[in-house]
């Protein structure tokens, strides 16, 4: 055989072999827990600053209504949060802050960004992104804790996020 009688088997398998490829890379993106990107530079000191008041607020049970270590809701830590790191006042409730910022996609989602959850017919919930796919947030039933957005609880009740940094 001439080396032209081969080139069509070659480009054919070059181009499966590049499909293949591409769909599998497709299918292994789209298969990943939501990645939470950098911000630069200013992530590690929003990274810190998240972390700080983490562990100030860390155990806190939940209470509804509550606004202070003896017990907080999720909308008021997660206010309570951006003011005393950030200097940032965002709305009080869930819904208003559900509003607040910009929306962000889930697959663009950076540190800090808040993300909302659909936990009952009438009932939302929201935390703050963390590095890692980890997010910050007032439990009902254990208080104040860091959770991951790749458990499927989180994942099947996942709403929108929002930047507000």
């Amino acid at each position: 055989m001439s080396g032209n009688a081969t080139l069509p088997f070659y480009e054919l398998f070059v181009k499966k072999f590049s499909y293949i490829l591409f769909i599998i890379l497709l299918i292994a993106a789209s298969g990943c827990n939501r990645q939470v990107q950098t911000r630069g530079p200013q992530s590690n000191v929003v990274e810190q600053r998240l972390m700080q008041q983490y562990q100030q607020w860390q155990g806190t049970p939940y209470r509804l209504g509550g606004m202070n270590l003896n017990g907080v809701d999720c909308s008021a830590f997660v206010m309570m949060v951006f003011k005393n790191g950030f200097d940032i006042d965002i709305p009080r409730n869930t819904a208003e802050q559900m509003s607040f910022g910009s929306a962000v996609s889930p697959r663009q989602l950076m540190i800090g960004d808040l993300v909302f959850f659909q936990t009952g017919r009438n009932t939302l919930h929201v935390g703050i992104v963390l590095r890692g796919g980890d997010f910050m947030h007032a439990s009902t039933s254990q208080g104040v804790m860091i959770s991951h957005l790749g458990e499927s609880y989180w994942r099947q009740r996942f709403i929108r996020a929002r930047r507000v940094m």
